[in-house]
């Protein structure tokens, strides 16, 4: 199979050998690819290297004849946005999920224009977060593992006031507040929820509590292999303990 103009955003890009990368791109047409770049990493082809970073938007061609499909051209199609550090790991993080949950060569052309529309906004950092937990469930849905935000597993009306955890197979499951405890901050409230269904921005605390509930449901997709990004979050999280965190934390 040949790809010819294919629009496509930069994931992922690694060395191979001496003078070639692997990269995995997401694509309009065909979802994400998997490609080799052969030597690009050498001196007279510096701008397909350049090309081929991660959040880079690009125009390639490429035949398919195995696994993998051999590049053949490829060019910028803008500037990469320069992002700030928590602004910098939260690309990381959203390149690494899409990267772990869109199987290769399975079109999802509204995950592709979703992912252009974040990659817009991730130099926002006072709304980093918000834009974020959006992508979680924009990604979900696309891949068919979304789920109802205004009522729970059960058909029944999520409650404003309540808790819940996020299940992969049901949705949103109340949590009793006797089980809360530790955990509480695993759980989404219900106010929460209702704000993300309805695409509204809610306030603080119900921000935060999606974070938690959305990184568990996550989790369950991605199996027993989490994010190298929850990692680096969590261990900048350590180094940083107890000064103010910059919103959209990735942790």
């Amino acid at each position: 199979m040949r790809y010819d103009a294919e629009p496509a955003y930069v994931l992922h890009a690694r060395p191979w050998r001496e003078t070639s990368l692997l990269v995995d791109v997401l694509t309009r047409a065909h979802g994400r690819l998997g490609l080799l770049a052969r030597g690009v990493r050498g001196p007279r082809r510096q701008a397909q290297f350049a090309a081929l970073q991660p959040l880079q938007h690009v125009r390639l061609a490429a035949v398919q004849r195995g696994e993998l499909a051999n590049l053949v051209s490829v060019e910028a199609l803008d500037a990469s946005p320069l992002l700030p550090g928590h602004a910098a790991l939260a690309a990381f993080y959203v390149n690494e999920l899409v990267l772990r949950l869109a199987p290769r060569q399975d079109p999802h052309p509204e995950l592709y224009e979703r992912y252009g529309q974040l990659r817009a906004q991730l130099h926002d950092v006072a709304q980093l977060a918000w834009n974020l937990r959006r992508f979680e469930r924009d990604l979900l849905q696309a891949l068919g593992f979304g789920f109802e935000l205004d009522v729970d597993g059960d058909g029944i009306a999520i409650d404003p006031a309540a808790r819940y955890r996020l299940d992969a197979e049901h949705g949103p499951r109340r949590v009793l507040g006797e089980r809360l405890g530790e955990s509480r901050a695993r759980y989404a409230t219900g106010s929460a929820l209702l704000a993300l269904g309805e695409d509204r921005r809610p306030g603080p605390a119900d921000l935060d509590s999606l974070r938690g509930a959305m990184r568990d449901v996550l989790s369950q997709h991605l199996g027993a292999r989490g994010l190298k990004s929850w990692e680096l979050a969590g261990e900048l999280g350590r180094l940083s303990r107890g000064a103010d965190q910059a919103p959209g934390s990735v942790s």
